[in-house]
């Protein structure tokens, strides 16, 4: 009887195991396809800000159109999906406000998923 038992449950852990190490894989996989971009938004979000608060301080003053052009030349190189017209940029006296929306694609072999990123900056005081 006891040897009965031990022959039923042969081949469990490994079963186990294998799903693991499926489940563990997608994982890694999903995230090697997802991590970069965000980790590209957040790259731009931190340029974008570094962009406000300098511009209305700079000297000479800096045009919108500069400050388009230093945002969407980020963009490009941190390969974001984002057209140029994407970029808006609004001065009004001493505030400046930048605003990016544009969607990424996501690949996940099984699935395609896109999500919207928004993203905003300005030099307004607290």
């Amino acid at each position: 009887m006891v040897r009965e038992n031990h022959i039923k449950e042969r081949g469990g852990a490994k079963i186990r195991l294998l799903l693991t190490l499926l489940v563990v894989g997608s994982m890694i996989f999903a995230a090697s396809r997802v991590i970069p971009a965000y980790f590209a938004n957040y790259q731009l979000q931190d340029a974008m800000k570094t962009e406000a608060q300098f511009a209305a301080s700079a000297y000479p003053r800096r045009t919108e159109q500069s400050i388009r052009e230093t945002v969407w030349n980020k963009a490009q190189e941190l390969g974001i999906p984002a057209e140029e017209k994407d970029v808006v940029v609004r001065m009004s006296g001493a505030n400046v406000d930048i605003n990016v929306d544009y969607t990424q694609s996501f690949d996940l072999i099984v699935t395609q998923w896109n999500h919207e990123f928004h993203l905003h900056a300005d030099n307004h005081s607290i």
